[in-house]
């Protein structure tokens, strides 16, 4: 599996959201907006149901670590989840399937993180990044880290125990770190 990372620049974050609307299906898309602005690992990301969003929150048990998550939702992250319920208000899951043709026979399901990776892997081929499920994750870290310089703060929000590791996962370089200490006098 090629690594993949974070999307550095606001105008790709965009892009691929758009891309993605246009070359799969509005459901990719709003997996790829929901996922910039919860940073939830993508097992965990597809295992949401509506029953887990109340006031405003959501509430989940991590599938990797066990930890339980309590996740305030921004204004557009309910502003998809709200579409998304009043357009499909049978649903169970936020990113149910629904398009394969025996999905009415068999019990409700998400998407699979095949097909997610899959539409994620089309669309970096066009934007010329290396994308996959963890993009939308690494990015959320990325643009938390260099908005507040606050590592400890990025580590909480992606429930990591070191700060090595969160700064190699979001890709932050020694190199960055070198630039911040010469560029920040006081």
């Amino acid at each position: 599996m090629a690594e993949v990372h974070a999307v550095k620049d606001p105008d790709t974050i965009r892009l691929i959201s758009h891309l993605l609307s246009r070359n799969h299906s509005q459901q990719m898309a709003d997996v790829w907006n929901i996922g910039l602005n919860l940073a939830l690992r993508i097992s965990d990301l597809l295992a949401i149901k509506f029953s887990d969003i109340q006031d405003g929150r959501l509430q989940l048990k991590e599938q990797k670590t066990g930890k339980l998550a309590s996740i305030p939702l921004n204004p557009k992250a309910l502003q998809i989840i709200e579409r998304i319920r009043k357009e499909h208000p049978e649903h169970i899951y936020l990113f149910q399937s629904y398009r394969n043709r025996q999905s009415h026979k068999r019990a409700p399901h998400p998407l699979s993180r095949r097909a997610v990776g899959q539409a994620f892997e089309l669309v970096s081929e066009e934007v010329k990044l290396p994308l996959g499920t963890h993009s939308m994750r690494k990015t959320r870290g990325y643009h938390l880290y260099q908005s507040t310089k606050d590592i400890a703060r990025v580590m909480k929000m992606l429930r990591h125990s070191s700060e090595g590791v969160t700064l190699r996962y979001i890709g932050i370089t020694q190199d960055e770190v070198d630039q911040d200490f010469k560029e920040l006098e006081l």
